[in-house]
């Protein structure tokens, strides 16, 4: 479909915040953070730099630190003994913000280095992707099996979890039961940056396999433009008559697209 715009041996994460308790602290922050690096550069026991944000985590909450400090935090049990921010703002940089970061590409992350620290081993890059991987299932377990049309918008935040930085285009099936819980969540394609092919036979069969009543749409931008494309649209209009021909209701098409935006087909008039 055309875009109208687009390890093992980890530790729990809770464990990776104290992991590296008793292990040689950072030199010295950076220069360009915040009152923290400015009180670190003044302070001869600047070393204690690591312990200073656990605490303020753990007494000011996530808050209280900016996004690359929290990064900083995971990278500390992937690197027990080098100073770490500074490559946690490269890849703050890289990715655009700290989801981008926890869920890209684990070659992508491999290739990334600053003051000579990098996530050159599986057991760092995993450190690293696991986060993102246990947020998206607790998203994920918010929506299963409830009322999804009574939590629309924790549905749209577990979408956009799952695809807003996706590289290229999937298409998404949401199978809903006769009381519109959501009983599947699956990825039926996959496709380039601009095209996802969609089979409306193979929507239905799924469907079928399922015993589901209902479906909703779901599918990226990589561009970021959640704007239907027309391609998009009569494609959706192939999935609801062949739906439509086995009793099968299609609640909505999503697009989502980047920062937090998406379209829905439903509100739009589209459906």
């Amino acid at each position: 479909m055309d875009d109208a715009g687009q390890g093992a041996g980890l530790l729990p994460f809770p464990d990776l915040l104290a992991s590296t308790a008793g292990s040689t602290p950072d030199p010295a922050p950076d220069a360009a953070g915040d009152a923290d690096d400015e009180a670190a550069a003044e302070d001869p026991h600047y070393l204690d730099h690591r312990e200073r944000l656990r605490r303020r985590f753990l007494d000011r909450g996530p808050d209280a630190l900016e996004d690359y400090e929290l990064l900083e935090m995971v990278l500390f049990a992937a690197s027990p003994r080098r100073n770490v921010r500074p490559l946690a703002k490269l890849l703050i940089r890289t990715f655009g913000d700290l989801w981008g970061v926890v869920n890209a590409p684990p070659e992508r992350l491999r290739g990334l280095k600053a003051d000579g620290v990098s996530l050159g081993t599986d057991n760092a890059v995993a450190t690293v992707r696991i986060v993102g991987a246990a947020a998206l299932r607790a998203l994920q377990q918010r929506v299963i099996d409830r009322p999804v049309l009574a939590s629309w918008q924790a549905l749209i935040d577990y979408c956009a979890a799952a695809m807003a930085h996706e590289p290229t285009e999937q298409f998404r099936l949401l199978f809903l039961d006769r009381k519109n819980k959501l009983i599947a969540d699956e990825v039926q394609q996959r496709g380039t940056i601009d095209h996802t092919p969609v089979y409306p036979r193979e929507v239905v069969k799924r469907a079928l396999e399922l015993s589901a009543a209902a479906v909703i749409l779901v599918h990226n931008h990589p561009s970021g433009d959640p704007t239907p494309s027309r391609a998009d649209i009569e494609m959706t209009k192939e999935i609801v008559r062949a739906a439509n021909a086995v009793g099968l209701v299609v609640h909505d098409h999503l697009v989502i697209g980047k920062g937090g935006r998406h379209t829905s087909f439903k509100a739009q008039r589209l459906l």
